[in-house]
């Protein structure tokens, strides 16, 4: 690991400690990919608290993790997270914004990426998922993206259960490896795949995988840094030369 890997590391050993020692639930910010996968292939012994990680729906890519004591190890999913909803102040003359003009609108307030979950963009609206202590700076602040005034508010009525926008491919594989599930959903050659996986920047279920040869299970959720996330829903029949009919959830 590098030095930056080492302190994200050494940062959840203390939160983990401080867990267990003042018996009380404590949060990191928002993790990415790469920060999840420290912290789920750090040895578990080394923490002294049990982990869960969430980052506002059950789907979410950029996760807190929320490090348990004993006593409270029956925890209820109470994340310093809101949901903030941006939405244009007139539909007809808003420009068309992409995830990066929110975030470049966020980050030009000088917010650091870490107090940021996910951003979900919608049609001429977007969800965003923050740290609860930069709500009120976010609503007061966020007044502009691009040429597009915008209005934030708090979203109360989020379900729990929310899933984005996704396309269904079916495809015939020969196995469930990870590089020909993947290619049912991003249509690019199996080598700039192999390229993608062997170059880190496959994830599954939020650890890194780098081999081509990974079996998936169903329900695993694949994220593939650049081109998207999937979801595996298993096989749904084999033909008589033995191949599998499998099919994937892509989202948008």
């Amino acid at each position: 690991m590098n030095k930056e890997d080492t302190l994200l590391q050494k940062r959840l050993i203390e939160l983990s400690r401080t867990a267990y020692i003042r018996g009380i639930v404590t949060f990191s910010d928002f993790l990415n990919l790469n920060e999840l996968n420290i912290l789920h292939t750090t040895p578990k012994h080394q923490f002294q608290s049990p982990y869960e990680t969430y980052g506002g729906y059950g789907l979410s890519e950029r996760q807190m993790v929320a490090f348990l004591p004993d006593a409270l190890y029956a925890f209820s999913k109470k994340y310093p997270i809101r949901i903030l909803e941006i939405r244009p102040l007139n539909r007809r003359f808003c420009d068309e914004l992409t995830h990066r003009d929110y975030l470049g609108a966020l980050m030009n307030l000088g917010i650091e990426r870490c107090k940021l979950g996910d951003i979900m963009v919608d049609g001429p609206q977007a969800l965003l998922f923050a740290r609860e202590e930069m709500a009120d700076y976010i609503m007061e602040n966020l007044t502009r993206i691009r040429h597009t005034s915008v209005s934030v508010s708090i979203s109360n009525d989020f379900p729990e259960d929310y899933e984005p926008k996704y396309e269904e491919f079916k495809g015939t594989v020969a196995s469930v490896r990870l590089d020909t599930v993947l290619s049912l959903a991003f249509p690019i050659s199996r080598s700039k795949l192999t390229a993608y996986i062997e170059g880190g920047k496959v994830f599954v279920n939020g650890k890194l995988v780098t081999s081509n040869g990974y079996r998936l299970k169903e329900g695993d959720i694949i994220s593939v840094r650049k081109l998207g996330r999937i979801v595996y829903d298993g096989v749904l029949s084999e033909t008589k030369k033995g191949r599998y009919l499998t099919v994937v959830r892509k989202y948008i």
